[in-house]
């Protein structure tokens, strides 16, 4: 990477993070993938029972075979061979984990977390229920606002990730959001937080290289 582009990501996410902080949030910056996952495995205790939040910059970084080789429990509703009956009661064994472990489809330069979700388990873990949420998010998920937040889910993270899901809507076509009436629809739920919940523990893991969609 270019010393300049560094820099700019870089200062980007410094600035982020500050916000977030100020946003009652717990927030770092950490410059790669490898000190992400180290990040995370400190903040969740070896015997922590861990959720999954669907999310494929956690896949990026490996988190959830580091996390079951070292011995945690995880809850992954999209694990292989998961029937819909099953990942409906690991979605609320989410709710009460130890630890939530999931990304954010984007977040703000002033420091709120835009999202926007299909069955809505995702982010209702993050806003309330288990004792620790982690979000983690490459710098590339960094919007100047909540309008260019929605603007990159509706142009970039829902149509890549409903192309990544193989679902059957307008914008595994068009590669853009047509906010269509499609059953598989797949952005049903939009959220903002503004600032933590007050009895929430929520740590953003910036990470200076980009990640997820």
């Amino acid at each position: 990477m270019h010393e300049a582009l560094n820099w700019h990501q870089q200062t980007l996410a410094e600035r982020t993070v500050d916000a977030l902080i100020k946003n009652r949030f717990r927030a770092v910056y950490v410059p790669d993938k490898e000190t992400a996952l180290k990040a995370i495995l400190d903040e969740t205790a070896a015997d922590a029972v861990v959720g999954m939040g669907g999310s494929w910059t956690t896949s990026e970084l490996k988190a959830q075979e580091t996390l079951e080789k070292r011995g945690n429990k995880v809850l992954n509703h999209n694990a292989p061979g998961t029937t819909p009956a099953e990942a409906s009661v690991i979605r609320h064994q989410q709710l009460a984990c130890d630890v939530f472990l999931t990304s954010t489809n984007a977040l703000t330069l002033d420091g709120q977390l835009v999202n926007v979700d299909g069955s809505g388990n995702r982010v209702a873990a993050m806003i309330f229920g288990p004792k620790k949420t982690i979000v983690v998010a490459g710098v590339n998920k960094i919007c100047s606002t909540v309008e260019d937040a929605v603007t990159r889910i509706e142009t970039c993270a829902a149509p890549v990730n409903a192309k990544r899901l193989n679902r059957k809507t307008p914008c595994t076509h068009t590669g853009v959001c047509q906010d269509c009436d499609s059953p598989e629809r797949i952005c049903s739920v939009t959220t903002i937080m503004h600032k933590k919940p007050h009895p929430a523990d929520i740590l953003v893991i910036i990470v200076g290289e980009p990640l997820g969609f």
